[in-house]
């Protein structure tokens, strides 16, 4: 998930996801099945965007 680290949509303050039309396409070029990558990338993508978004919020505020 690492080399989507450059694909990210983002708003001022706050990350909102992948793009997923790059994610996708990344999962084919790297052999993996796209009907997987379709049901497996939201999941992940949604973990993600908390992650990230905790971080964020603290430095905020400082």
């Amino acid at each position: 998930m690492q080399r989507l680290g450059g694909q990210l949509r983002l708003v001022p303050g706050a990350v909102i996801g992948w793009d997923m039309g790059a994610a996708l396409a990344l999962a084919e070029a790297l052999g993996v099945n796209r009907l997987i990558a379709a049901e497996t990338l939201p999941e992940i993508e949604a973990v993600m965007v908390r992650r990230l978004n905790e971080q964020i919020v603290p430095q905020a505020g400082t």
